[in-house]
């Protein structure tokens, strides 16, 4: 009885003494429409994983999503996303979304028209390290955008 009392105990502590696992904690949802043979389009939702963006993908295109968020045709690119109640347009840094998320601006959300070179999904091997200039764009209610971040 004593052996196994004193088993008993030395193994309570052997596991107090263990560190907690917990679950990996999933960061902000975001919900994301594209081409679903879009190549850019997969490389930007991996640089959203992999800044902890926990990313939803629909392969249906984006065009009929970006038109029910609001978001004018011309500030249009290859895929929309949405967080926490924001429209993700295009190739927009998580770096951005996520001041988005902590600043959280009276907006519908932010904007990389096109597809620049050099922007997150667009940054590829194939593009030999080239980095366009772009404006990450934020969108007010109304369809007007003012800058919100510059890459030069």
């Amino acid at each position: 009885m004593m052996t196994t009392r004193r088993t008993l105990i030395a193994s309570l502590g052997a596991m107090l003494a263990l560190p907690t696992l917990a679950a990996k904690p999933q960061g902000p949802a975001m919900e994301v429409w594209k081409d679903p043979n879009c190549g850019c389009c997969k490389d930007w939702v991996k640089h959203l994983e992999q800044a902890g963006f926990a990313v939803r993908v629909y392969d249906t295109g984006n065009e009929a999503r970006r038109a029910a968020l609001g978001v004018p045709p011309a500030l249009g690119s290859c895929h929309t996303g949405v967080v926490a109640g924001y429209a993700i347009e295009g190739h927009v840094p998580a770096k951005d979304i996520q001041r988005l998320l902590r600043e959280k601006p009276r907006a519908l959300g932010l904007s990389v028209p096109g597809m620049p070179i050099g922007s997150p999904g667009m940054d590829g091997a194939i593009y030999q390290g080239r980095k366009d200039p772009f404006d990450v764009l934020l969108v007010a209610a109304n369809g007007s955008s003012t800058v919100f971040q510059s890459y030069r």
